[in-house]
């Protein structure tokens, strides 16, 4: 089987030596992913909503280039740096995805490498082919 690593030239840059996901035959795994806006390089905000829903907007982005789109995602790891943006990173989530909920893990953590990042998401899923 062979290995497959993408890192989209439309969507922003990894800050170390990895690949935004990878892909080995149907199973892709997305990396740690935070909301960076890929048309300025920057946050998508200050806040946990947007923060979210860029992130997922990333995810989405990212698997289009494989033919899948979010319906194909079966569990999201959330990375938060404050349990009080829980609620505001449910209701982007709940935007984005409306019924398709994957299952999910959420945790707070000390920190993230990203400045200004509130939060990182990685993701696992699978395409029909």
């Amino acid at each position: 089987m062979t290995i497959s690593h993408h890192t989209p030239k439309n969507l922003f840059a990894p800050i170390g030596p990895y690949s935004h996901f990878s892909q080995v035959g149907n199973f892709i795994q997305i990396s740690g992913t935070p909301g960076v806006n890929p048309k300025t390089g920057e946050m998508a905000g200050a806040d946990a909503y947007s923060q979210s829903k860029q992130i997922l907007l990333n995810f989405e982005h990212m698997l289009q280039m494989v033919n899948a789109d979010l319906t194909n995602i079966l569990h999201i790891h959330v990375f938060l740096k404050n349990v009080e943006d829980f609620a505001e990173m449910n209701r982007a989530y709940a935007e984005i995805f409306q019924e398709h909920y994957p299952a999910r893990t959420v945790i707070v953590v000390a920190d993230l490498p990203k400045a200004g990042a509130l939060m990182t998401m990685n993701a696992t899923a699978v395409t029909s082919k």
